[in-house]
């Protein structure tokens, strides 16, 4: 009887064998991968497009999956937390609570049943891991608590890309500590950050620590875990000193007052057709030189750009409602919305439109200046409700302006911040530059593009209260529980370790995900070569090693090391013709390094010694 028949007349053979694995390779890039990591993983047969951003998982991919979901798991649970499984249909009225029902705005998939309810396919679930606690705790003696799942969560992304980065359904882990007090949760907060760079060493994937901004999530203290690649959409800033901020996340270290006190007085002069900065500083130079001789820049002057706020429904309004806000900033810098969107949050901002600025007469579109925004439009004749006014943070005080006089054609200059005209407050408005210097002082900013892998929150109390989470301390006395949130992309985890464990052959996995340990190839003709082949997993299998065994028997060996070379197992072990001949079987790393032939009764466990060495 041979070892096959032997194993699959008794216990039957856990390996994979090419011949009924459910796969096929492919030869050819598919035409819509945009990044290596989709392109292998399609080509590989780890998944397969079923829409965009929307994939199905084959055996090979929920192998992996499954592998660095287990990770995740070890050491989730080794912080003491405990894993729930919450539905992903959820219903409207919890997200109403927290206003994020219309915060979420186009980004989340909302339905209705067949009663005409509303539901939504979860983004995230903080309102019902809330709920969950307060249905089940009301004292502090039951706290503190951390409850995690690992769940597919759904977001309506508008231009689905690079494969797992970045889809329309996606598998999270997303875990949610409940503490009596403030430093319950600062101590739930490191315990969950050390987990997760426990997990990202462990899965071999390199990561930068970065300080981000809350966003929608709501809560003070915030930090993303950013795997550093070209293909990644978010941008963070690196220090000399090795702190990283995602830019959202910048502030301006304080600029020095300027002393102001030989400045001329401010002086409103003629500049026609100059409702752009560009012409602006020409017209500035072509009329009204400076007095030492230099050219006027764009630096010199200050623009001031009104935008609409976005808020959701509060406690002095019954609906969602707009607020429009005038910035001041630097002319030769470009605003950056999403640093000032960060500044607004949870409200979402837009540029002004014509309809805004003509229910406010006292803007003169291409010439609007301070003196008619914030502090100084307070006396104002005709400004009824001066809108609000906020200047970078790079304007100094003390510093002169050349900016918008309120009249047709004309400017002012020689303002100066806070001698000619203040503001409500600061914000950082402008896009960041490399050379800027770092929060920490520590030199200049540096820039490195990178994917979004994990990110830790301090929630505080935000949902607690939304949601009226509360229970009985040790007087007796209700009091909202403090919440942390803490999230991992695990397939976009996955689509990371792709991008960056790859040649220009295929995958190259990392032992810990791999699916498979070894992979057996045979390639000959002569059934005395699939027997031994037979005979080796068997062997590799009674130590425990996982094995993908190529045992198609009219297949090429070019074909079959081009597979195996696809497929990217850690180790390949190669039974044919020419090792037979010596008694030998090649033993080779999955890019061809450290090959060597051992005898065919020590392979088994020469192999076994590697693995070893690897995990």
């Amino acid at each position: 009887m041979s070892v096959k028949a032997h194993i699959l007349g008794g216990m039957k053979s856990t390996a994979l064998r090419m011949s009924t694995l459910f796969l096929r390779t492919l030869r050819e890039d598919p035409a819509d991968a945009d990044v290596d990591s989709a392109r292998l993983l399609q080509r590989a047969g780890y998944i397969r497009k079923a829409a965009p951003g929307i994939w199905t998982w084959l055996p090979l991919g929920l192998r992996v999956l499954n592998k660095v979901e287990a990770v995740v798991r070890q050491e989730i649970n080794g912080i003491g937390a405990q894993e729930v499984h919450f539905p992903a249909l959820l219903p409207r009225e919890p997200y109403e609570a927290t206003h994020r029902w219309e915060e979420y705005g186009d980004n989340i998939f909302r339905l209705k049943d067949r009663h005409g309810a509303d539901y939504l396919l979860a983004p995230t679930h903080e309102e019902m891991f809330t709920l969950l606690v307060k249905d089940m705790y009301s004292s502090y003696k039951d706290l503190p608590v951390t409850l995690y799942q690992i769940q597919t969560k759904y977001r309506d992304e508008f231009r689905p890309r690079a494969g797992l980065v970045r889809g329309r359904e996606f598998i999270m882990k997303d875990a949610y500590s409940f503490t009596i007090d403030e430093e319950g949760l600062q101590q739930a907060y490191q315990d969950e950050r050390a987990a997760y760079e426990r997990i990202f060493q462990r899965l071999g994937v390199h990561y930068v620590i970065v300080h981000a901004v809350s966003g929608p999530m709501g809560g003070s203290e915030s930090e993303e875990f950013l795997a550093p690649l070209a293909i990644g959409e978010d941008t963070f800033a690196l220090a000399p000193s090795g702190k990283a901020w995602n830019v959202e996340a910048l502030t301006t270290p304080a600029v020095e007052r300027i002393d102001c006190s030989s400045t001329p007085a401010m002086q409103a002069l003629d500049t026609p057709d100059s409702k752009t900065i560009e012409s602006l500083v020409a017209q500035a130079n072509a009329l009204h030189p400076r007095e030492d001789g230099q050219e006027w820049t764009a630096a010199d002057t200050l623009k001031n750009l009104i935008i609409a706020v976005k808020h959701a429904e509060d406690d002095k309004h019954d609906k969602p409602w707009r607020e429009i806000v005038a910035i001041g900033l630097p002319g030769d810098r470009q605003v950056d919305m999403k640093r000032l969107e960060a500044h607004f949050a949870p409200a979402e901002i837009e540029e002004a439109t014509e309809e805004d600025l003509k229910a406010h007469p006292e803007f003169v579109k291409g010439y609007i200046g301070p003196m008619v925004l914030g502090p100084q439009a307070q006396d104002a004749d005709g400004i009824e409700e001066p809108v609000r006014y906020l200047v970078d943070a790079h304007v100094a005080e003390g510093s002169e302006w050349i900016t918008g006089a309120d009249q047709e054609g004309m400017h002012v200059f020689h303002a100066v911040y806070g001698r000619d005209f203040k503001a409500d407050g600061m914000v950082e408005a402008v896009e960041v530059r490399q050379g800027d210097m770092s929060p920490d002082g520590s030199g200049p900013l540096s820039f490195e593009r990178g994917v979004e892998i994990g990110q830790v929150f301090q929630l505080g109390l935000k949902y607690s209260k939304a949601l009226d989470l509360k229970v009985l301390d040790q007087n007796g006395k209700a009091v909202p529980v403090w919440m942390g949130c803490y999230g991992i992309g695990v397939s976009r985890v996955l689509a990371c370790i792709a991008e960056s464990h790859h040649d220009d052959k295929g995958l190259a996995w990392p032992a810990v995900v791999a699916p498979a340990q070894v992979h057996v190839l045979a390639t000959g003709k002569q059934a005395e070569v699939f027997e031994k082949a037979e005979q080796l997993v068997a062997a590799l299998e009674e130590r425990g090693i996982e094995v993908i065994y190529d045992d198609r028997p009219k297949v090429s060996p070019g074909v079959k090391f081009k597979d195996s070379e696809l497929i990217g197992v850690p180790l390949v072990a190669i039974v044919g013709r020419d090792t037979m001949s010596d008694g030998t079987i090649e033993i080779r790393g999955r890019d061809g390094s450290d090959s060597v032939s051992v005898p065919e009764a020590q392979a088994a466990q020469a192999i076994a010694d590697r693995v070893a060495a690897l995990v």
